[in-house]
């Protein structure tokens, strides 16, 4: 099945992939693997949200942060390899979440990124994952995730 063709039967349009707000790139090919840099859950270049999971931020809401966040990087994927038809496999998400202290509900929070995933791509969408617990997330960010992607 075209992954492309998936994404419009979940009635999802991917936004336009983000751009670096830093002295990095969005994306390296290796091969056939892309490696993500972090990727936060923006519109147009704002933020969607900020603050802290545990505090500011219902686990709800960093659900739909995570979706987000890897909406946007499934965009730069695109950008870089020219259709989602072209992604062979999800090999690893890291998802680094804005946690207030003694916060540990980060794997049902990245869930919002890792169901998306699975929806999209089926079993090449089941990947390897981290959910970590950070203090601090550029601009106040509650998600940054990080993918690496296999592509032909």
């Amino acid at each position: 099945m075209s992954f492309e063709l998936r994404l419009k039967e979940l009635g999802i349009e991917l936004p336009a992939a983000p751009k670096p707000v830093a002295n990095y790139l969005p994306v390296v090919r290796v091969g056939d693997l892309l490696f993500l840099s972090g990727v936060l859950p923006s519109k147009e270049g704002q933020l969607v949200m900020a603050g802290k999971l545990g505090a500011d931020v219902s686990i709800e809401q960093g659900v739909a942060a995570a979706r987000l966040a890897v909406l946007n990087a499934l965009a730069i994927v695109k950008a870089e390899a020219g259709s989602l038809d072209r992604v062979k496999r999800i090999v690893k998400m890291v998802g680094h979440i804005a946690s207030a202290p003694g916060f540990t509900d980060q794997p049902l929070v990245l869930n919002g990124a890792s169901d998306l995933l699975v929806a999209v791509f089926g079993e090449a969408g089941r990947h390897a994952r981290v959910a970590v617990g950070a203090a601090e997330l550029p601009r106040q960010a509650p998600i940054e995730i990080e993918l690496i992607v296999q592509v032909s």
